[in-house]
């Protein structure tokens, strides 16, 4: 025993499996991150209850089954509940999503097992998802076409009722289009038009004839403008024209006008082929559309662009002032006390706080070098700032700063393992110091360069504190890249998937139905992670083959 002890077998036994019980903690958290939240697109089953209440009052409650739980009857009693009847130790309890926030209140409602009179899954009843107030659940009656009753029962009305839908959410994204693009486009040039005249106001330079010019361009485009609003109208109008008639669970009918209606499930009676679709849909609805509902419900793309912008951004800017700082501390600084404190600095700045780094931000990029910017380029539109505000380009230059020091050791580890007989050999033969380090090291350097690239990336991905402070927001009206000259505007704010996280989490106002989409923005944003990681690591992987020979 003693022998083996001594030959250093056990140590290596229990690094490998403490290396494997953490790749299985990993590997176990990101499948109930997976579990929980792509779960939340599956088609759950839609129930009718049958209650009563130990005081004899009956109701109706149509809902699906989000959450059960075993209560202790003594906290039930304690709480204020009476039972005629002593129902045990415990009682089982559903928290139902009822949906018709209009009309319920609530999205969501305990009700506890021993005051189900009976349960019923009904083929009939319908799920509709709305553009606002949530989920409405009831069974559809009739489809009302332009002011006139469908006469349609069963499967007819079923099919009519899709139709129209889907009818209206076409016309619905054709006006959102025109509103988005065309009538954007023209709000943006009257505004720059605006800026413009400001701008010659300024400079005392804005003549009869500039601004006459100005006035005929604004006047031009505010015709354009009342066109396109015309169109955006009857669009509208022509999307709200139909409508449907359900029966909700007080027995009551309800008309909704088909324009605020997405899609409708008769979950109940879909197969199982038809449940994996609706799965598959749900999934691609929450990757590309925009959130609604104070993020609660939707989709989170303008989060997933930011994120995958603004992480691109900042490894543009980082790559290049991280190798040249690790050439100059490798390759040329001498070695002396200088060169010592700024090692020592550049470890250091790696355990600096990040929220540190948002403050530097805010004070430095953003109220400093963006307001001078404003001064110097963009008085015009004073007091209003331009860069002097929260936007991606100050977020991309924060984490760049954040994440320097890794780029600067892994490409200073990479150059270290250079051998020196290569650096001479190429000064033997001719070639010049800065030719030697452009064809030669750099090269046979840049897998080291692509590690500490894959390092900021993962890191910079993952921030959410210092971005609170230098531009992600709630809710980014345009995305940082659109038409609009100069086509990307690094001014702008944007959203983040770790932001939304937070703010799903923590600040929604509706705790409950936030709680999925909790799970499923973060196994997006490991999924983004691990897509950009991999993207670095193919890259790196073709550099060394492509380099491989240097070494030889």
């Amino acid at each position: 025993m003693g022998k083996w002890f001594k030959s250093g077998s056990p140590w290596i036994w229990m690094t490998g499996g403490a290396v494997s019980i953490s790749l299985i903690a990993v590997l176990g958290l990101l499948l109930l991150i997976a579990w929980r939240g792509l779960s939340y697109f599956w088609p759950a089953d839609v129930y009718q209850w049958e209650l009563q209440d130990q005081q004899g009052n009956k109701s109706t409650l149509i809902g699906e089954i989000y959450d059960r739980e075993e209560v202790p009857t003594e906290r039930l009693i304690s709480a204020g509940h009476q039972f005629n009847q002593p129902p045990g130790e415990f009682v089982t309890r559903y928290l139902v999503k009822t949906g018709n926030r209009e009309f319920v209140g609530l999205d969501f409602r305990w009700i506890l097992a021993t005051d189900i009179v009976s349960r019923s899954t009904p083929a009939d009843v319908a799920k509709f998802e709305r553009t606002k107030n949530g989920n409405f659940y009831g069974y559809p009656i009739a489809v009302i076409e332009d002011g006139q009753r469908l006469a349609l029962e069963g499967g007819a009305l079923e099919t009519s009722l899709i139709e129209h839908i889907n009818r209206a959410v076409d016309i619905s994204n054709e006006a959102l289009d025109l509103q988005k693009s065309d009538i954007g486009s023209i709000n943006y040039e009257i505004e720059r038009l605006r800026l413009k005249e400001r701008k010659y106001e300024l400079e005392n330079n804005l003549t009869a004839e500039r601004k006459a010019e100005i006035a005929a361009g604004i006047a031009k485009l505010n015709q354009d403008y009342l066109v396109l609003e015309k169109s955006l109208f009857a669009l509208r109008d022509k999307a709200a024209r139909d409508s449907v008639i359900i029966r909700d669970m007080r027995g009551e009918e309800v008309t909704l006008k088909l324009d605020s209606i997405l899609d409708v499930n008769y979950v109940n009676h879909m197969s199982f082929i038809g449940k994996i679709g609706h799965w598959f849909t749900g999934l691609g609805r929450f990757v590309s559309h925009d959130p609604r509902e104070a993020n609660t419900e939707g989709g989170v793309f303008p989060a997933i662009f930011g994120t995958v912008f603004m992480v691109m951004l900042m490894a543009v800017i980082v790559t290049p002032f991280g190798v040249v700082a690790a050439i100059y501390l490798h390759e040329y600084a001498k070695k002396g006390p200088i060169t010592k404190m700024i090692r020592i600095a550049v470890i250091n700045l790696a355990g600096v706080p990040s929220i540190v780094y948002g403050v530097f931000g805010l004070g430095f990029f953003v109220y400093m070098l963006g307001g001078s910017l404003d001064q110097l380029f963009y008085p015009e539109a004073l007091p209003a700032p331009t860069f002097g505000s929260p936007g991606v380009i100050w977020s991309a230059l924060t984490l760049a700063i954040l994440t320097l020091p890794v780029v600067i050791v892994s490409t200073e580890e990479g150059l270290s393992r250079i051998p020196s007989a290569v650096r001479q050999g190429s000064l033997a033969l001719g070639a010049t110091k800065a030719e030697t380090l452009w064809r030669i090291v750099i090269p046979m350097a840049s897998p080291a360069i692509m590690t500490g690239l894959i390092l900021a990336v993962a890191r910079a991905a993952g921030e959410v504190a210092p971005l609170m402070l230098v531009g992600v927001v709630k809710l980014a009206p345009t995305l940082p890249i659109d038409m609009n000259f100069p086509f990307v505007h690094l001014e702008r704010k944007f959203m983040h998937l770790g932001f939304h996280i937070y703010d799903v989490g923590f600040q929604s106002p509706n705790v409950e139905a936030a709680r999925p989409l909790v799970y499923a923005t973060s196994f997006l944003l490991v999924s983004v992670i691990v897509a950009l990681n991999l993207t670095a690591i193919s890259v790196r992987n073709h550099l060394r083959e492509k380099f491989r020979s240097l070494e030889h």
